[in-house]
């Protein structure tokens, strides 16, 4: 999957969201920014996390804000895990479950539904630059620009201090 697959889910959901393509290599939050002429904190990142379960594998989505890191012993907290049960899913995990390659994972449009926590930073990027924040647009090379009401509206995530 790519931009063109997440245009088609833009469409469909009608999500008014705009794709910002071909902007140079993108797959960190500060090169995404720099290529985009913002700061780092109108940069929101999706996530996979893998949490081990006795019953197995469980995968949530966590959308984290610009740089931050998600506190893994605050996300294992609210999933009733301990923190040493987990961690980030690997690269191919991701792609296969998300569809997209890690470093351009968009918020929404994913291959399989799953939980999503949104980290509470965010909600007050909503009342500045017009709420317009900036995502995973596909690939690396891509970004979405949405504003923070349509990824609440999109993602219907749980939010917490992440």
């Amino acid at each position: 999957w790519g931009p063109d697959q997440l245009e088609r889910y833009l469409h469909h959901a009608q999500i008014p969201a705009t794709l910002l393509r071909n902007l140079g290599e993108t797959p960190t939050v500060p090169a995404a920014a720099a290529a985009l002429g913002i700061g780092v904190e109108r940069i929101v990142k999706t996530l996979l996390f893998a949490v081990e379960r006795p019953a197995g594998e469980e995968l949530v989505v966590v959308i984290s804000h610009g740089e931050k890191r998600v506190d893994k012993k605050a996300l294992a907290a609210l999933l009733g895990v301990g923190k040493h049960r987990i961690g980030l899913a690997t690269p191919a995990v991701v792609q296969a479950t998300l569809g997209y390659a890690a470093g351009g994972v968009p918020p929404f449009g994913h291959r399989t539904a799953l939980p999503v926590w949104l980290d509470a930073a965010i909600l007050p990027l909503a009342d500045s630059e017009d709420g317009i924040i900036y995502g995973g647009g596909g690939d690396d090379q891509t970004m979405l620009r949405l504003t923070v009401a349509e990824l609440l509206r999109a993602t219907n995530p749980a939010v917490a201090a992440l």
